[in-house]
């Protein structure tokens, strides 16, 4: 094995901070969703602010991101392959192995490089995570932050029901996701291989010859 510098320190600061937030997110959002059922040992009102500090931590968080990415040469580790015909065969092979390959030790298909972190799967999700559902999930809670404020735009969108029936979704979608990362996440050569690599920075790469182990990046 070998080690290769994957996650620069400032990719490694936003996403503790970014997850940390995200949890307090998720259980505010419990107790707020479910007010008088789940009891987190504050009021509903505490509840109520954290989630919205929360959410506007995560919004910047968000635009730093985004700034870091835009302004630097590691934006490429978002990029899919242009060729359709590439990607899709890349694609299978990533599913194949994440269905059947790693139960039997095969090595992973995708071979990680400080500019192409990201499987084919990983490229795809990440992108419409973070370019697309993150902001809406941001645009709804803006919304039903001051929806007195927001009015126009709330009724444009069929009212308060709608937009708080996307937020709600989103908000499902974004709890499954913050499990399932973090299921991936230990499906390195050890269990803590890649919890590690968001620490320090490197990842563990295997050499031509190294016995085959599961990875899941």
């Amino acid at each position: 094995m070998k080690k290769l510098y994957i996650n620069p320190l400032p990719v490694r600061l936003w996403h503790w901070f970014n997850a940390a937030c995200f949890v307090l997110l998720i259980l505010t959002g419990l107790q707020i969703r479910y007010v008088g059922q789940i009891d987190l040992f504050m009021s509903f009102r505490t509840a109520v602010q954290l989630h919205n500090w929360a959410g506007f931590a995560v919004g910047g968080g968000f635009l730093v991101w985004l700034g870091f990415y835009l302004f630097s040469d590691k934006i490429t580790v978002y990029h899919t392959e242009p060729d359709r015909a590439k990607f899709f065969d890349a694609a299978f092979k990533q599913m194949r192995y994440y269905g059947w390959g790693i139960f039997l030790g095969e090595p992973n298909p995708h071979h990680v490089t400080p500019y192409h972190k990201f499987n084919p799967l990983q490229s795809m999700m990440y992108q419409i995570v973070m370019m697309l559902l993150l902001p809406l999930q941001f645009f709804t809670g803006l919304l039903l932050w001051d929806v007195k404020r927001f009015a126009g735009l709330v009724d444009a969108l069929g009212g308060v029901r709608n937009v708080d029936t996307v937020h709600v979704l989103l908000f499902i979608f974004f709890t499954a996701f913050v499990f399932m990362h973090a299921y991936m996440g230990s499906l390195g050569p050890k269990a803590s291989t890649h919890y590690k690599e968001m620490w320090n920075g490197y990842e563990e790469i295997e050499e031509p010859g190294d016995a085959p182990t599961r990875r899941a990046n």
